[in-house]
């Protein structure tokens, strides 16, 4: 079995199921996937220490969102539960650090893009907390989960590139992106085209257009997830989407 990508998406909120151009982007990316045999979501919209394990059966979804139309919350993603990957995940963490189970369904940044790339709902999906925001302490959790790239499972954190919303001032999807969204963006693709992973672990004090792209840090965090569980964090991975939508960076990428 060849080994499973890890990725990073921005997720996007529950419009960006109308969105042609990044339903697109996302259809596409899936294309160049195997067939995961099971899903691991982590989310920017779930911080929890110590690490939760929700939805290990089919519950209904978090909508965790507010002021959208209706049809928003009459959406359904009734993936099968990942008891299996629970008690695997269980397993690889240290006796010292205690890993709970919850009934929480999937909050948005874990359906929303697998409603995109899985539309049919039938692959098993878990979902865990964000135990932490520290980069250093991702980046070791997700070393810790990469052996299930091995059995077949897509390790996914879900974030934002950019996730400055108090500062945006217009709404559309397809309002021009501000200064501040742009100069990080880029920052972030330079960056991850040299593999820096220190350098990216220090936005916060590094990266042009802060704190205006991440005034709280949770939805970049989740990379660091993703890049730990890479096979090798400083080799650069791939960027399949960019781009902006309502303003902000919409990158995602894949690592071997």
């Amino acid at each position: 079995m060849s080994r499973t990508p890890a990725l990073f998406l921005s997720h996007g909120a529950p419009p960006l199921a109308d969105d042609a151009t990044w339903v697109g982007q996302l259809k596409e990316l899936a294309k160049t996937l195997p067939r995961p045999k099971a899903i691991l979501m982590a989310s920017a919209h779930w911080e929890s220490a110590p690490l939760m394990l929700g939805a290990t059966e089919t519950v209904p979804l978090v909508y965790d969102f507010g002021g959208f139309a209706r049809k928003y919350y009459e959406v359904t993603y009734p993936a099968p539960g990942a008891p299996e990957l629970a008690t695997r995940i269980e397993k690889l963490m240290p006796d010292a650090e205690p890993v709970a189970r919850t009934h929480r369904g999937l909050d948005h940044g874990a359906y929303v893009p697998l409603t995109v790339m899985f539309p049919e709902a039938d692959i098993p999906v878990l979902q865990m907390s964000l135990p932490t925001l520290d980069p250093d302490r991702l980046l070791e959790l997700g070393k810790r989960l990469a052996p299930l790239r091995d059995e077949g499972v897509l390790i996914v954190g879900s974030g934002f590139t950019t996730h400055g919303l108090p500062f945006l001032r217009d709404w559309r999807p397809e309002a021009v992106a501000p200064g501040w969204s742009v100069e990080f963006d880029a920052w972030a693709a330079e960056t991850l085209a040299r593999g820096a992973v220190d350098e990216l672990a220090e936005f916060r004090t590094r990266a042009p257009g802060m704190p205006y792209a991440h005034p709280t840090i949770e939805h970049f965090a989740p990379m660091f997830l993703t890049l730990g569980a890479s096979e090798d964090p400083e080799r650069a991975p791939d960027q399949p989407i960019d781009g902006f939508w309502m303003g902000l960076a919409k990158r995602s990428f894949s690592t071997q």
